[in-house]
């Protein structure tokens, strides 16, 4: 029996057609020959099925190039001997062109990998320059130390560099990694040694200033207070509990003292301010003393003057404004006084008045002769008025 691409003999032998003719595939001695064809007819769609499930994986991605190709190379060397009925040439023709497509890939997916090896090499680079950068010149220990800490794991993301290079590129970054670490250290050891010397520095502004605080020369120590307030801000800083501790001590002797000298201006503020409204009062009698009595209102002065002088300080501020006040009443009770005794003196003495009254008429020519702009007249003017006084008792 014989179909398309085989036949049965009579012998129960199987055949199939190729381009070179005639080969045997096997025998058939199980019964129906047709059953035979069609069993070996499924085995060429079994192999058919097989060649086009690897091609579609390839076109798709999913199948692994160099795999696809064994696979392929390996059916198409089966061929020569495969016990199957069927079209034997167009599976052929498939599996070259597949084993071709394979190539290509496999040609494509290896630049790829180079491609992908150049770029994960390119930022390996960048991490090692980065990471030498941050070695050589960064101070900012904290935020680079952690920045280095990043760089490994981001190191370890990047893969497809081969070993040789992914060691050369390790040791820079170790390399980088250790400098950084001994400068630091470095750093942080002369740190150190100046929060020891600041420490010596402060303590020692601390034993003054608790030494200050228990003075009672306000002005003074407030100074020095201002100075070692300066001193302290001059300072280095020590380690930071040993800063905020100093700082403590010294911060409570500046207030201890201040707060002393506050209690003792705030009472002394307080008697200056009672020691100024009983000024004030006595000032207002002074002011308000009749004088119609020349010699009476004196007596009463002198006597709000000692109690004025008995009443102690008042506030700065007011000083000037209750001398000026004092000085008035004074003055009224001095002007009172004269005007009493010019008015007694004329009225006793009539020699004492003309002399006044020749003196009143100097002084109008000396008016006069200045009133003219003579310079001649003005002279002798003046002269007249001062011969003319020095003839007045004081």
């Amino acid at each position: 029996m014989s179909s398309e691409w085989g036949r049965i003999d009579e012998a129960g032998t199987v055949f199939v057609k190729t381009a070179e003719g005639e080969r045997e595939i096997g025998s058939w001695q199980a019964g129906d020959p047709e059953a035979g064809l069609a069993y070996y007819v499924r085995r060429f769609e079994d192999l058919e099925t097989e060649v086009e499930l690897l091609s579609k994986r390839l076109e798709s991605g999913a199948g692994d190039a160099k795999a696809t190709k064994s696979q392929a190379m390996t059916l198409h060397a089966s061929l020569p001997t495969a016990a199957v009925l069927g079209d034997l040439a167009s599976v052929d023709a498939k599996l070259v062109a597949l084993i071709s497509a394979a190539d290509a890939k496999i040609g494509e997916q290896a630049e790829a990998r180079d491609a992908a090896r150049t770029q994960a090499i390119a930022q390996k680079e960048v991490l090692a320059a980065e990471a030498e950068q941050l070695a050589e010149s960064s101070t900012q220990w904290k935020v680079a130390g952690d920045r280095l800490h990043t760089i490994v794991d981001e190191w370890k993301l990047i893969k497809g560099i081969d070993r040789k290079t992914d060691d050369a590129l390790w040791k820079r970054f170790a390399a980088a990694r250790d400098a950084f670490g001994k400068r630091r250290g470095s750093h942080f050891a002369q740190l150190d040694t100046e929060r020891e010397s600041a420490k010596s520095v402060k303590e020692e502004l601390v034993r003054r200033a608790e030494e200050l605080a228990a003075s009672d020369d306000w002005r003074e120590t407030s100074a020095a207070l201002k100075e070692l307030m300066t001193e302290w801000k001059a300072a280095p800083r020590a380690n930071r509990n040993t800063e905020d501790a100093l700082w403590k001590r010294f911060r409570a002797a500046q207030d201890s003292f201040f707060e002393r000298r506050s209690g003792v201006f705030a009472e002394r503020d307080a008697e200056q301010a009672q020691n100024l409204k009983e000024k004030e009062a006595i000032i207002a009698e002074a002011n308000t003393l009749d004088i119609s009595n020349p010699r009476q209102a004196q007596v009463a002065l002198r006597d709000l003057q000692e109690r004025l002088e008995a009443v102690g300080h008042v506030p700065r501020d007011a000083m000037r404004r209750t001398e000026d006040r004092m000085r008035a009443a004074e003055q009224r009770v001095r002007e009172a006084l004269d005007a009493d005794w010019k008015r007694s003196s004329v009225e006793s003495n009539p020699f004492l008045a003309q002399l006044r009254e020749r003196l009143a008429e100097a002084e109008a020519k000396l008016e006069r002769a200045k009133a003219s702009g003579d310079a001649g007249r003005i002279a002798k003017a003046e002269s007249d008025v001062a011969q003319r006084r020095g003839l007045l008792p004081e």
